[in-house]
This record gives structure tokens, C-alpha cells and sequence, in this order.
């Protein structure tokens, strides 16, 4: 005999997870996606340089204006939009006050990609 069981379906809020955030530049991961994780991370102040020779990587603002510096120029990116840096291509976010950002890229991939350093974070930590 076959028993039923109730799915509990919940959309996640990126509101509510963004506001557990305590650190800055610490991005913590809120859901997969096939190989893909979807991070969120509050971030103020400078980046380093950096690149991610594997991957390309997607900036989405939640809040606050993020501006994302290239050797050749730069971009600056406001609540409700989208970037995705080409993989390969160094860049150093920047924020002037706080933003508060997703970003969607491969499980693994580390925030300062081959730089290393104090701001890399530890991966795979879910909120």
C-alpha cells in the first residue's frame, strides 16, 4: 500500500536571509542549482583584484549600488540589476556603503579565486 506524503513547498526570501548576514564579504550560500550555487553577501568598502579562470560569475543587487572595477573601466550596478563578470576577466568589487548582493556561480569557487589572501572566505557555508 501506498502512503501519501504532504511536500511543504517555501520560496526563499532573500530579504530575510540577507538580514541574517553578520559579517561583510563573507558570502553564504542560500540554494543550489544543478553544479551551481546561489550566494548571498554584504559587502562595503574595497576588494583585491581578481579573476576566475574557469568560470564567469553573476552579480545580482539586492540593495545598494555596487560598482565592479576592470583594469580598462568599470561598471556600476544598482538594486534590481544583473552583471555577469566573463570568466577570466580580473575585476575588484567596490562598495561606498554597504550592499547587499547575490552572486550565482559553480559550487566550489572561491571568492578571491587564485589571489587568495585575508578576504577569502570559507565555502559552502549555507544560511
Amino acid at each position: 500500500m501506498k502512503t501519501e506524503t504532504q511536500n511543504t513547498y517555501t520560496p526563499i526570501n532573500l530579504a530575510q536571509k540577507s538580514a541574517l548576514l553578520t559579517e561583510h564579504w563573507q558570502p553564504r550560500v542560500i540554494a543550489e542549482l544543478n553544479d551551481y550555487q546561489f550566494k548571498i553577501a554584504k559587502i562595503e568598502g574595497d576588494f583585491i583584484w581578481h579573476d576566475h579562470p574557469q568560470t564567469d560569475e553573476a552579480f545580482i543587487v539586492l540593495e545598494g549600488e555596487l560598482r565592479i572595477d576592470f583594469r580598462d573601466g568599470s561598471v556600476l550596478i544598482k538594486p534590481g540589476e544583473m552583471f555577469v563578470v566573463p570568466k577570466g576577466v580580473e575585476h575588484k568589487p567596490f562598495a561606498a556603503t554597504e550592499v547587499k548582493m547575490m552572486m550565482i556561480e559553480p559550487r566550489g569557487t572561491v571568492n578571491t579565486g587564485e589571489a587568495g589572501g585575508e578576504r577569502t572566505a570559507q565555502n559552502d557555508i549555507w544560511i
